[in-house]
């Protein structure tokens, strides 16, 4: 038998997901069988599950990522290289939070022995997400040459290796935290990249100050509402606003003269639409720089506490508890 995570409708995480049992599945041809180690809680899978705007009806499986090891493998696939039977994997695939998976077979990608399961599980989407930021600043036309970056919730999984990317690439950045605390937090890890608490009423201004007179090109942030107003105030004319993200209740209230007479972007980023409109190369190669991306900053993806499936509420209560630093791992066997 199969035991895999499902909704049947909107609401809370912890109230609307269940565990259910079901037929142990098998590939068919272009997929692979994973039996699951492990699997990460996201805070973008938990809003997939708040959010869904379906109305009640049949199981919807949760999750998008898994490490696990190969079971079996498809009639006639052809797989990438590292992907065996007994090899790690880690797939990137609707309805991973189950003990086996059958993915398709460009979704799943070989594991470096030296990575343990704790980075493996979380070695395509947070890297990936990190991927995908970097390459919208480096398309804005400024910031190539004079620009700087700023990103919020610098402090989370995602930010931490956005940093980490922009340091080894020399890529100027400002990081933007919630908390005096975070911000100390960050410094620790990050000592040469300056970050600024918005707990300060000031801190827009300290972000000026923090590049230096340089334009502010490209902000990142997966929040919304006031602060990514606050953002826009920020930005130099010709600035481009990344949204990764909707933690906010609140929309962004912003008036259209500010875009029109700065010509200013704001723009939705997410690898949902990475994977339906990057080309198979570009999503190749992306994913191959996570890997790297996990292999040379193994020392940041903190776990903070792995769970049971029999404990899933409590890992979801963990998982969206403030100030978490890490993500929350469940372990399905």
């Amino acid at each position: 038998m199969n035991r895999r995570v499902v909704y049947t409708r909107g609401g809370p995480p912890s109230d609307v997901l269940t565990v259910v049992e079901e037929p142990e599945p098998a590939p068919d041809g272009g997929q692979v069988l994973i039996r699951t180690t492990a699997f990460p809680i996201h805070p973008g899978d938990l809003l997939a599950v708040d959010n869904y705007p379906g109305e009640a009806g049949d199981p919807v499986p949760a999750g998008a990522e898994a490490t696990g090891v190969v079971e079996a493998i498809g009639p006639g696939t052809t797989v990438a290289p590292g992907v065996e039977p007994g090899s790690r994997v880690t797939v990137f695939s609707p309805g991973a939070w189950s003990q086996w998976i059958v993915a398709d077979a460009e979704e799943v990608v070989a594991v470096p022995e030296e990575l343990s399961d704790e980075v493996a599980a979380q070695m395509v989407v947070n890297p990936l997400t990190a991927v995908m930021l970097r390459r919208e600043a480096e398309e804005h036309p400024v910031f190539a040459y004079e620009g700087v970056m700023v990103q919020t919730a610098a402090g989370s999984s995602v930010g931490r290796l956005l940093t980490g990317m922009c340091q080894f690439h020399s890529l100027p950045l400002v990081n933007i935290v919630r908390s005096d605390g975070g911000a100390a937090e960050l410094r620790k890890r990050f000592p040469d990249v300056p970050v600024v608490s918005t707990q300060h009423p000031d801190w827009a201004d300290e972000v000026r100050e923090a590049a230096g007179g340089r334009p502010i090109c490209v902000a990142h942030d997966p929040v919304g509402g006031k602060l990514a107003e606050r953002l826009l105030d920020l930005l130099s004319p010709g600035g481009k606003l990344v949204i990764y993200g909707p933690l906010a209740e609140e929309p962004i209230t912003v008036h259209a003269a500010k875009v029109l007479y700065q010509a200013l972007i704001v723009k939705g980023a997410n690898l949902g639409r990475w994977r339906l409109e990057v080309s198979a190369e570009r999503r190749a190669a992306d994913v191959s720089a996570a890997k790297q991306i996990a292999l040379a900053l193994a020392d940041q993806f903190d776990v903070p506490a792995t769970y049971g499936l029999g404990e899933l509420a409590k890992a979801v209560e963990h998982a969206g508890r403030p100030g978490k630093i890490g993500t929350v791992l469940v372990r399905p066997w």
